[in-house]
């Protein structure tokens, strides 16, 4: 099942996808937490509502709240030399607040204190059973959907310190959905899925998530060794190579472009580049 929260016109809550078209599901007025927490999802056919197109969505957070927004830094070896990094036995882990996320289509934010704003496409999950000390063969049963997330990082700010939470966490840097996509539509583990970032033609990363060193099943058992995780949880499972903060000359976001990521099977994640003045008369910061 594939499914976008967001409103149309009068109509917001969690929609139920099928191709290009929408339906309203009944009694889902929030985010997916309902669906999250065990509710039934009827057939499309079955939906009384009326049909929409996805394109008319605009789009909301999946989770409105999630209780953690855990990323892994490191886990592609190219993504890893790229940035002068020795590989890692153990993952590089770090956390995003709420402030930094926001929905597709809506600006990523330029700071005015910076203009080397960087782009990362990473496959998310959303945690749909929490546990602890969860087994890695069981850790797929975990997991309710996944979804495109573009891991926006703030490169000079990122690299102050050894700790990267400033870099990470501007207001309005990170990009998550539109689309989430449970796990029986795709590989198991969402593996082998194409995965691309890009501004008009350029081609900016291409890759494969066959490509990740931490697997999602082995990174849930991981994270769930040191903290309980929880229905609504997001994990970010880190970016390929190609990030503008390695190319010759750097390729940093302007305001005007509009980076897109995607992942094969899921969708794509658009967002316009407004410098942080622009958004703040806009209302988008």
């Amino acid at each position: 099942m594939r499914f976008i929260v967001g409103e149309a016109g009068a109509a917001k809550g969690v929609f139920l996808v099928n191709g290009e078209t929408a339906k309203l599901l009944p009694g889902q007025s929030g985010d997916l937490g309902g669906l999250i927490s065990g509710d039934a999802v009827p057939a499309y056919e079955a939906v009384d509502a009326a049909e929409v197109a996805v394109s008319d969505i605009t789009p909301d957070l999946p989770v409105a709240r999630p209780g953690k927004i855990i990323c892994l830094g490191l886990n592609y070896v190219d993504h890893i030399k790229e940035g002068g990094y020795e590989i890692p036995e153990y993952p590089a882990l770090f956390m995003r607040g709420l402030n930094s996320m926001m929905p597709a289509g809506a600006p990523m934010v330029r700071p005015s204190c910076s203009h080397k704003l960087d782009y990362e496409v990473e496959l998310m999950l959303i945690v749909g059973k929490g546990g602890r000390h969860i087994a890695e063969d069981d850790a797929l049963e975990h997991v309710f959907g996944y979804t495109v997330f573009n891991d926006g990082s703030v490169r000079d700010y990122q690299r102050k310190t050894h700790q990267w939470t400033p870099g990470k966490n501007f207001d309005s840097t990170g990009a998550v959905g539109p689309v989430v996509v449970t796990p029986d539509e795709l590989p198991e583990g969402a593996t082998g899925l194409k995965i691309e970032s890009r501004v008009g033609d350029e081609i900016l990363q291409s890759a494969s998530t066959s490509d990740m060193m931490w697997p999602v099943a082995k990174t849930i058992a991981t994270i769930s060794e040191y903290t309980t995780l929880e229905p609504g949880d997001l994990i970010a499972m880190g970016t390929p190579p190609g990030v503008g903060h390695a190319k010759t000359p750097p390729r940093w976001l302007k305001p005007g472009e509009v980076v897109e990521v995607e992942i094969e099977g899921i969708g794509i994640c658009a967002s316009p580049i407004m410098d942080e003045d622009a958004a703040q008369q806009a209302g988008a910061a």
